[in-house]
């Protein structure tokens, strides 16, 4: 079978080159595209072929998809937690050493310079005073969010000799043992705010997490303290941050996300959202995406999707039938009756939800006819079945 994959960014050589193209046909424009593979490409407002089964963002964030509606149709929605995270963790060293050292004051300071040689020495003798800053050893980085990236900025804060403190109420295992020990855990996020020199934000936009730091929070930080903001824009309430630069309560700004607001600030440093702008891992993001869809389309495996439950099951056997469903009672019952009806003997089987949806894998002995599939797809809120392994029977 020749499976068709719809591009909606450029993507790194590097991922599509894990879709063979004895079994892959990529493009720009393609009809009936199996999936579609995008960066920042905003699809909400994009008319998605009937064809679509997975969709795989090169990156980690999915603000750019409709998600819910895709949900909805049984689309899978993959992305590429932690491909970027080593990107972004140097980018938030990078933020502190600015933050602390004033450079890009003095940055501008030196560039606007003007004169011989002999007068620009003078000038920068004279005014090297003003960017006097400070070290990192000994300061307290505040971590809020422990993922694959937030775990790598708070164990690299630690072997510059600073104090970490973190906060992820939804911490993974995985996570947990990758964490340096002596990080401390914070209370809640007012408790870190309050102890922190540093704050670094590495969590998603959500409800929860939008304007988390406002006017009440920015109360709680300590005098002179530093926002770093990495992630996404809308976690901060930049216009009372600007307010807290201008009152001496905050000591710097960095983030990622320029705005007429914050651009020419002079205790702002803002980045045109540079975090994963690196080759090494537009190459991360692209591999680890291209691996997912490609497990997706060929065996029904799920890892990494933001709105699928996680499923692994060993191929046993040649045809193996996957459905898509509402995590409804019976379902598998219903499915199980049909197949049985049919003649057909479930080899292996595995059956995973999340939330709304459920997704169910099964291993069979002999290849179920057409007729077969178009019942389970029948079956009031099943939303996708497919044959993995059959040969079409036209």
């Amino acid at each position: 079978m020749m499976y068709k994959i719809l591009t909606l960014n450029n993507i790194s050589v590097a991922g599509l080159d894990r879709l063979p193209r004895d079994k892959y046909e990529v493009a720009s424009e393609i009809a009936h595209p199996d999936a579609i593979l995008l960066r920042s490409y905003k699809m909400h407002d994009m008319e998605i072929p009937a064809a679509v089964k997975a969709i795989g963002r090169a990156g980690a964030g999915v603000n750019n998809i409709p998600v819910e509606k895709m949900t909805g149709k049984g689309i899978a929605v993959f992305n590429a937690p932690g491909a970027n995270s080593n990107a972004v963790k140097e980018l938030v060293l990078a933020g502190m050493l600015m933050a602390a050292r004033n450079l890009g004051q003095a940055w501008r300071f030196a560039r606007g310079l003007s004169g011989e040689d002999a007068e620009i020495n003078k000038a920068v003798e004279q005014g090297k005073k003003q960017f006097v800053g400070f070290e990192l050893p000994g300061r307290t980085l505040g971590v809020i969010g422990l993922g694959a990236i937030g775990v790598r900025v708070a164990n690299a804060a630690r072997a510059l000799g600073m104090n970490v403190i973190g906060y992820d109420p939804t911490i993974t295992v995985h996570s947990a043992w990758q964490l340096a020990a002596d990080v401390e855990q914070a209370l809640s996020v007012d408790d870190l705010l309050s102890r922190s020199d540093f704050v670094t934000f590495h969590v998603p936009l959500i409800d929860s997490t939008r304007n988390m730091i406002n006017e009440q929070r920015l109360r709680l930080m300590k005098k002179g303290s530093v926002l770093l903001n990495f992630a996404r824009h809308g976690i901060i309430d930049d216009e009372l941050a600007v307010a807290a630069l201008e009152e001496g309560k905050l000591y710097a700004y960095i983030c990622d996300f320029p705005s007429n607001l914050l651009k020419d600030h002079p205790r702002c440093v803002t980045l045109p959202h540079l975090g994963a702008s690196t080759k090494e891992a537009e190459e991360n993001c692209a591999i680890m995406v291209a691996d997912e869809v490609r497990d997706y389309l060929e065996n029904g495996n799920i890892r990494h999707s933001v709105n699928f439950p996680a499923i692994s099951l060993p191929r046993n056997g040649g045809y193996r039938i996957a459905v898509v469903n509402s995590n409804v009672p019976n379902m598998v019952g219903q499915i199980s009756t049909d197949l049985a009806e049919a003649g057909l003997n479930i080899v292996d089987m595995l059956n995973k939800s999340r939330e709304g949806i459920a997704v169910t894998l099964m291993d069979m002995d002999k290849q179920p006819d057409q007729g077969t599939i178009d019942r389970l797809a029948a079956i009031e809120g099943v939303l996708s079945v497919r044959c993995l392994g059959c040969t079409r029977q036209d």
